[in-house]
């Protein structure tokens, strides 16, 4: 079978590749690391993809260059302004991978992965934290998500540093007593977390170890330690107000709208979040449905493909069943 759709998820830990034909079947899969072109550039993330869409093509007993599919739906983490997506659209289509192309913020294909035509709001919390909506008339809503910088408060490698900074200040006085401080002590097999920050400091353990510590914060906030619980609080209720943000912008608070959450985080420790986001979003939007989506992304970039190519709902079920048997969105 010829391969319809390249499907493209380059997130920041990980980049998979899906080879799909056009009645869904799914051809052929590769994975790699990851492939943000904000960590690795624009050549560095398409180099990556190029040697993933090989594997998978040879997998598929299909030539190994390109091009490897009629239509190429990336969606790729760092893909946050339209200026960035217009450089990699552009940067994609010079590689010759397919006859037509389309490049989206990763957060789109977890929206797309949770609803039937791509219409709602998705709250994605992985590595970082970002949020899409788009209404039935195909207005959209996004946020920057640059981090601090653009207002943005959660993820995982921000919940690690606030991990860490919490457990350091109360270990020298500065801060409340918290059972974080045992917990980093214990996770990283020092007497103190003061050697924590000095082995980072002196690059002896890599920045991105504090991503570590994310898992602790629940696992400690579960013992009800109230530092902890303050701050999954807080996680709650920056992913209920981006949501209910995008709702009020996209005039969809009083529909029975699709609010979509995903990433490692919600789909990990931070599913006991979900009773209070659930909470937070009916306070303003009462008839929205809330789904956990546990699918891989690229299931998502795979349907927004299959829909540019005018694939029907059928091709978009069998698809479905080929990425993951299992149900893709359910209810929280």
């Amino acid at each position: 079978m010829t391969p319809a759709v390249l499907a493209v998820d380059g997130g920041n830990s990980k980049t998979d590749v899906l080879l799909v034909a056009d009645d869904g079947t799914v051809l052929a899969t590769a994975r790699g690391p990851g492939a943000s072109p904000q960590h690795v550039g624009v050549r560095g993330c398409l180099d990556a993809v190029a040697a993933l869409a090989r594997e998978a093509a040879a997998r598929a007993g299909r030539p190994g260059e390109p091009p490897f599919a009629r239509h190429t739906a990336a969606c790729l983490a760092g893909a946050d302004l339209p200026l960035d997506e217009r450089e990699l659209r552009a940067a994609v289509a010079a590689r010759g991978w397919s006859g037509t192309a389309a490049v989206d913020n990763d957060t789109f294909a977890l929206l797309r992965a949770g609803t039937d035509d791509g219409v709602g709001v998705a709250v994605v919390c992985g590595a970082g934290i970002n949020c899409v909506g788009v209404a039935a008339d195909g207005r959209v809503s996004r946020f920057p998500a640059l981090g601090r910088i653009s207002g943005d408060w959660g993820g995982g490698a921000f919940l690690g540093r606030e991990v860490l900074w919490w457990a350091v200040r109360a270990e020298d006085g500065r801060g409340a007593p918290t059972a974080l401080l045992p917990a980093v002590v214990d996770h990283f097999g020092v007497r103190r977390a003061a050697e924590v920050v000095e082995a980072l400091h002196f690059g002896e353990l890599p920045a991105d170890a504090v991503h570590e510590l994310c898992p602790l914060l629940f696992e400690v906030a579960a013992s009800g330690d109230p530092v902890s619980r303050a701050l999954c609080d807080r996680l709650a209720e920056e992913v209920g107000l981006l949501a209910t943000v995008t709702l009020r912008r996209l005039d969809m608070l009083d529909t029975p709208g699709v609010v979509v959450l995903g990433g490692g985080v919600l789909t990990g420790g931070g599913r006991s979040l979900l009773p209070a986001v659930r909470a937070r979003c009916a306070a303003l939007a009462p008839r929205a449905r809330i789904r956990l989506v546990e699918a891989p992304p690229v299931l998502g970039a795979a349907l927004l493909g299959l829909d540019r190519i005018g694939a029907g709902p059928r091709a978009g079920q069998r698809l479905r069943e080929g990425v993951d048997p299992r149900a893709d969105a359910r209810p929280s």
